[in-house]
């Protein structure tokens, strides 16, 4: 599941991308607009520069924007600098493997078999999918009652 954390972070990250060239967007900006707590919010935001993902500027015209265009920020990248790994179990993660202590037989192992493929479904869409592409997607007109 999606942390708060996340959903934060990528709700964050969404702003800044539509406001893509405008120069640095303050913090209390992007908290009041999203509805994020400030504090909260710049636990997220300090991280994701760390990350590389952000660069920040301070004094007059300052605040956060994008280290990179939005198009090459994926989602993938966001939802793991701010939860971690995507693999639902530890015995399938990619970045973060641990063998799980109560399996005999890794290989044979059927639940393994399956949120392997849970992983890489889920990595297939987070790491295809750009700002850019999320923004894109808010755009779209509602299909059959289901919001996109």
């Amino acid at each position: 599941m999606l942390s708060n954390k996340a959903k934060y972070g990528l709700k964050a990250m969404l702003h800044l991308a539509e406001r893509e060239g405008q120069g640095g967007i303050l913090v209390a900006d992007i908290a009041e607009t999203q509805t994020i707590p400030k504090k909260f919010l710049d636990t997220i935001l300090l991280e994701m520069k760390n990350s590389g993902l952000l660069h920040s500027k301070k004094g007059k015209g300052g605040g956060y924007m994008l280290a990179r265009p939005a198009a090459k920020i994926m989602v993938g990248q966001i939802v793991r600098i701010l939860d971690g790994p995507l693999a639902p179990i530890p015995c399938v993660s990619q970045t973060a493997y641990r063998p799980c202590l109560d399996c005999k037989d890794e290989k044979a192992c059927q639940i393994r078999r399956v949120m392997g493929q849970v992983r890489d479904a889920t990595a297939a869409i987070l790491d295809n999918t750009s700002l850019i592409d999320m923004g894109a997607a808010r755009a779209l007109p509602t299909i059959l009652n289901y919001d996109i």
